[in-house]
Formats: C-alpha cells, sequence, structure tokens
C-alpha cells in the first residue's frame, strides 16, 4: 500500500530533473560551486526543521550509511562492548557483526519479541548494560531504533537515549522511519548520533538521508565513507589542496561539515529536493503536524480494519487494548501490524499449532512464503505489503501514507484474503521455496 522505499510528488520529481539538467548543461560549474549553495539551503531548511545547528547537519545517502559512518569512526579497545536490540534493522546487525570481526569490539543483544511493553525494553536495556559492566566490560555504545522495522511499532529512543547519557554510552540512533513520520526535536533529543532517511516519509527522492552530530562529537566522525576530499589528517587543521569544491575552502564551515560536502562523484539532487518537499508538505498538505495526525490515524483504522477481516488481531503491548489510541505506546506511528492466521512453527521440535492457525508452516518456509506473497501482490495486484515472521506468526505491515485513504486498505483486505485462501489450500508452499 505504501512503497518500502518512500514516494515523492510530481512537483519534487520536476525538481529534481530540473537539478540533473543543469547539472548535464554544465557539470563542473554545477558539481564544483552551484550544488554547495544549493546544499546550504536545504541543509539549514532541515537543521530548522529538526531544531538543531546548521553545522551539525549534513547528508548521507542512507540510514545504513549513517549508521555505518558513525560506528566504523568510533575507535575500540579490548573490553569495549556495542549493545544492540533483537529488532535493529538486518543490515545494521551485520554492521554490528562484521564490527566485531574486525576491531576488538564485542556484541550483546537486548532479547525479547513483540508485543512487549517499552518500559520492558528499557529495563532490559539497562540489564544488559549492567550485566556487561558487572563483568568489567566497556559499554561503549548502543545502536536505538525511532521506528522497528519490522514489526513497524515506535520504539522508546527517548527513554533509551536518556539511559546512555545516564549509563556514559554513546547513542547512535537508527532513525530510518522518523524524520516526517513522528515529531522530532533533535535539539531536545541531544542522542549522540542521528541518521534518518528523508526518502521514505518526508517525500524527497532517493536515496536521501540526514546524519546529525552534535559538536561534542563531531571530532569522532574522522571521515566519510568512502574517505574523500573533505578527509584531514590529524595533524592537519587545514583543508585539503585537492578538495575540488573551491568554495568550501573558505573559513566560515567547520571541518564536519566540509567532510561531507563531497563524497565522490553521485547523483546529489534528492538532497538538493529537501526545500522543494517541505514546502510540498506545508503548502499542500497542510504542515508536518497535520500530516503525522493523518497518517497515524490512517494507519491505526487499517490496521482495525485489516484485523477485523483476517479475523486476527493488531500487534499491541500485552494487557492494552489495540484500539485506544491514549494507552498503547508501540502504535503511536503511522504503522501498523496485523497478524495473519497462518502459523509458523519449529520443525526441529514437536510442533504446537497455535490456537487460531489457519494453515502452518516451518521457520524455515516462512521467509520464503513472505517473499511469495509480497511477489504475488507486485506482480498480479501491483502493490505490496510487507510480510514477516515474528513471535511464531506471519505478519503483515501497513503504513499510513497522505496518497491513501481508508478505502484503500478496504480493497487491500480483499486481496489479503484471497492471497491467505491461496496458502491455506496448499497452493504457495512448494512455490515458495522456489523463489529466489
Amino acid at each position: 500500500m505504501a512503497s518500502s522505499f518512500g514516494a515523492f510528488p510530481k512537483v519534487v520529481r520536476d525538481q529534481r530533473r530540473k537539478f540533473q539538467d543543469e547539472t548535464e548543461s554544465s557539470p563542473d560549474l554545477f558539481i564544483r560551486y552551484t550544488s554547495v549553495q544549493h546544499l546550504d539551503v536545504a541543509r539549514a531548511a532541515l537543521a530548522k526543521l529538526l531544531n538543531v545547528p546548521l553545522n551539525e547537519t549534513v547528508f548521507v545517502q542512507n540510514a545504513t550509511t549513517g549508521v555505518n559512518t558513525a560506528l566504523r569512526n568510533l575507535a575500540y579497545a579490548p573490553g569495549d562492548v556495542i549493545v544492540y536490540f533483537a529488532t535493529a534493522y538486518a543490515a545494521c546487525a551485520k554492521t554490528v557483526a562484521s564490527l566485531t570481526e574486525t576491531t576488538p569490539l564485542q556484541a550483546r543483544k537486548v532479547e525479547y519479541q513483540f508485543p512487549i511493553s517499552h518500559g520492558e525494553i528499557v529495563q532490559r536495556f539497562k540489564d544488559v548494560v549492567k550485566q556487561a559492566k558487572d563483568e568489567g566490560l566497556n559499554v561503549r555504545v548502543a545502536l536505538l531504533d525511532t521506528i522497528v522495522s519490522q514489526p513497524g511499532v515506535r520504539f522508546p529512543f527517548e527513554e533509551l537515549v536518556e539511559v546512555c547519557r545516564a549509563e556514559g554510552v554513546l547513542s547512535c540512533v537508527d532513525g530510518a522511519h522518523g524524520v516526517g513520520h513522528i515529531p522530532l526535536d533533535l535539539g531536545k533529543l541531544d542522542a549522540d548520533f542521528f541518521v534518518s532517511n528523508c526518502h521514505k516519509w518526508l517525500y524527497t527522492p532517493r536515496g536521501c538521508a540526514v546524519f546529525h552530530v552534535p559538536k561534542r562529537n563531531q571530532h569522532l566522525i574522522r571521515t566519510t565513507l568512502p574517505t574523500s576530499h573533505g578527509f584531514l589528517l590529524a595533524s592537519s587543521d587545514k583543508p585539503s589542496p585537492t578538495n575540488p569544491l573551491a568554495v568550501s575552502e573558505g573559513a566560515t564551515k567547520t571541518s564536519f561539515e566540509g567532510l561531507f560536502e563531497f563524497v565522490a562523484t553521485v547523483d546529489d539532487s534528492p538532497y538538493l529536493c529537501i526545500p522543494t518537499a517541505l514546502e510540498f508538505r506545508d503548502k499542500v498538505c497542510g504542515g508536518e503536524d497535520r500530516i503525522m495526525k493523518y497518517c497515524e490515524s490512517l494507519a491505526r483504522e487499517a490496521g482495525d480494519l485489516l484485523a477485523e477481516a483476517l479475523g486476527t488481531e493488531v500487534m499491541c503491548e500485552p494487557g492494552i487494548d489495540p484500539k485506544d489510541a491514549a494507552a498503547s505506546q508501540i502504535r503511536r506511528c503511522a504503522m501498523s501490524n496485523v497478524r495473519t492466521p497462518i502459523a509458523v512453527v519449529d520443525e526441529t521440535v514437536a510442533p504446537t499449532v497455535p490456537a487460531g492457525a489457519r494453515a502452518v508452516i516451518s521457520s524455515q518456509q516462512a521467509a520464503f512464503l513472505c517473499r511469495w506473497l509480497e511477489k504475488e501482490m507486485l506482480y498480479t495486484y501491483n502493490t505490496v505489503v510487507p510480510h514477516f515472521a515474528h513471535g511464531g506468526w506471519i505478519w503483515l505491515r501497513l503504513s499510513g501514507q497522505v496518497y491513501l485513504e481508508l478505502e484503500d486498505f478496504k480493497w487491500f483486505a480483499g486481496v489479503e484474503k484471497e492471497l491467505i485462501e491461496r496458502v491455506i489450500k496448499g497452493e504457495a508452499a512448494m512455490e515458495a521455496l522456489k523463489i529466489v
């Protein structure tokens, strides 16, 4: 119902093409000089939206790049630990794994599965940090989410950043689904590193992400990925003479800003479209508050509708009525997770079929079946809703967007029910295993 990779309006598309045409008309002029001016305007617009200084705000291509930039710039010593969470985005979890192979860093995971309350997540984090410290280890950094990708739930990042501060742990926030999705005041949050995609919810072209690093931590970010012209040797205090962007050689910008001003030859036009995207959100959609309220309300209604159609439930904290908007913390976002009647069992032990299951698959089949469902949606119905295995069931994730309304989800309910019936009849089981 909404692209996992974001969507943007025609006015933003047209602005991007203007930038691309201007680039092609005179590549040297645009890349060396003109683009930098547009980049500063875009950074200023986003810094104002997020309530942070301009000189703490730069761009990277996506949230995964931002997380890698933060974590790979830190120097690790024996005994250092990174704490991450069971529902971390898979690419970021693999970044953690990669770091444990190439540095002395150790990793500790906060284990849980949804549904779970924010309070319980925070307590489990505290317990993991305490356990590591009791072992004489140094908890160097923690990797947090704003909105978890799968399941699509709000994460207690505000409380966790506070815990990190109290414990002397660096906080690295993966806000891939943050900016444009939920209210963000990064000045108030004051995380040590924060990255958020603009192409998912802010309506910019992809890839485009904001990377915020407060001044106190900018000395830790020694290089971009890849290392480029803005890199300075530790013994140097002057811009590199090989920097192709002459306008960046002035004294008005910090070395941190210069570091990210030109990172290899890529299409930077998505960054430059941020002012146009913000103008569209303000003048056409009615502003940030109206957008976020509409999308969250739509996601709630859509989740309730799908759950009723499937005879299942919306993911919510234990003991909370999922329809109680004020009570549920994990539903305070523009995503809803609906359980399908397809159960997932561990084939290595004697399976227990849960009540309400209309089909049962093995855990080995789950990923293949989810891809089959998504592929059938794309090729047959020209839509897609992510499906994933979690806590012994197959779930689906819905997103509310300004270009959708409840009628779209009523239509999708019929699509989902039809596909589920095909699974129950056995049509999908063997086909799923063939998908590569």
